[in-house]
């Protein structure tokens, strides 16, 4: 399978050039020719899950010179549990925070790790990657690819705009990792990470790439957790599910929305976001117009003009298959707030204020259908707000426990890419 760029002006390229180069030579976003579509009643059981991801995964690699190794780099990158807990019969929270940074950037980041340190391997290249994060990107990449060959990091984050627990992990890591605490909004990170790829000399010089969900080595394994939660609640209550995703720069939900045209039994997918409306504005208006973040409560989804939008916007070209496909519900602070506490009361159960959005949305739509909502970080990460609504502590998991003892190391910059080298 080739791939080309939302753009058009870019040559097609393999899978791996695709993961290599991050972003297309014309600016745009790499997306496959053609989405295939899979006879789910050849998968293999969603209860193992590297083989299933190397079902889902295996025709985007199909010609590429990392085909053969595919079922290894999935079995090396997904070793660690993706339950389905049940509040009850119908409603399943899709716990994605059990990795190595407590994240669901874990999945995309471990995945892209190993795959970019085998093909380095291969041409004897280096590569250096830039990565924007709200939050839990820079973590998740900064685990994954600390010490693999060939490869420097540097983490963009906007100080002060992050929790003091996400700010530890992204900058307790040295060696070939480097952090930058950038004054301004995680906006101004992805907006120096941009125009550092655009100055061609310094891009070529330096061979920069990127570890964002703007990379395809990041997105297309968050597919494969789609079908996998989905394909559960299919067998447990016999229908498809409707999935809502806590949604910031949209690169979790591109990944379901792949997943639910290539053949996984999702009845509908919905996103809930923050304060940061710029989605559900193009879905009242039909005009779709990016704008500078407000910092709210769920920080990591504090993005006002998500990346991944060129990708949905190639997916569904127009506003009446954009609805037709995608929904989107608005959630306040103080509505986080709230959903933190009736989750707990209601359920026993702590949520992240970014979860705590997706958990709103199913209570206030009402849905009698088999819900799935994607619990995309530990609550532990974000102490400071969840322990005083629910009056309780809640307990580190032991992987995050380690990154916080380790020593802090940063240097704080303007946003001007020109900093950071």
């Amino acid at each position: 399978m080739k791939f080309i760029s939302t753009r058009g002006s870019s040559p097609d390229v393999w899978v791996s050039e695709a993961i290599i180069n991050g972003l297309a030579p014309d600016g745009g976003l790499y997306i496959p020719q053609v989405l295939p579509h899979l006879d789910m009643k050849h998968a293999p059981s969603y209860k193992d899950y590297p083989q299933l991801a190397h079902f889902v995964l295996s025709p985007f690699f199909e010609g590429d010179v990392l085909e053969d190794e595919l079922l290894d780099i999935c079995k090396e990158a997904f070793n660690f549990p993706i339950p389905l807990h049940f509040h009850n019969k119908n409603e399943a929270v899709l716990e994605l925070f059990h990795g190595p940074t407590a994240a669901f950037k874990d999945f995309g980041a471990r995945f892209l790790a190993i795959t970019m340190e085998r093909l380095l391997k291969k041409s004897d290249k280096k590569l250096t990657i830039l990565v924007a994060t709200s939050g839990d990107t820079g973590g998740a990449v900064a685990a994954a690819f600390h010490k693999r060959e060939n490869i420097c990091v540097k983490v963009l984050f906007p100080k002060g705009r992050v929790s003091a627990r996400q700010e530890k992990q992204l900058t307790c890591y040295k060696d070939n990792i480097t952090s930058f605490a950038v004054d301004g909004s995680f906006d101004d990170c992805q907006k120096v990470v941009k125009e550092a790829f655009m100055d061609k000399e310094l891009s070529s010089k330096e061979g920069l790439t990127s570890a964002n969900s703007i990379n395809l080595g990041r997105l297309l394994p968050q597919m494969v957790y789609a079908f996998s939660s989905s394909l559960e609640m299919k067998d447990k209550c016999h229908e498809d599910a409707t999935v809502i995703i806590p949604s910031g720069n949209v690169g979790n939900s591109c990944a379901s929305l792949y997943a639910k045209e290539m053949g996984a039994p999702i009845k509908s997918i919905i996103l809930s976001v923050n304060s940061n409306t710029t989605i559900v504005d193009y879905i009242n208006s039909g005009f779709y117009e990016g704008r500078a973040s407000i910092s709210t409560l769920a920080n990591a989804m504090d993005v006002g003009d998500p990346s991944n939008m060129e990708r949905i916007f190639y997916l569904y070209p127009t506003h009446e298959s954009f609805m037709r496909n995608l929904s989107a519900v608005s959630v306040s602070d103080d509505e986080i707030i709230e959903s933190i506490s009736d989750v707990y009361k209601n359920h026993h159960y702590i949520v992240c204020p970014h979860t705590a959005t997706g958990e709103k949305v199913r209570k206030d739509l009402s849905l009698i259908e088999p819900t799935i909502v994607y619990a995309t970080a530990h609550a532990a990460k974000f102490e400071t707000i969840v322990e005083p609504i629910i009056n309780q502590i809640v307990e580190i998991p032991s992987s995050l426990s380690a990154l916080l003892e380790k020593e802090q190391h940063y240097t704080s910059i303007k946003p001007d890419y020109h900093l950071l080298f």
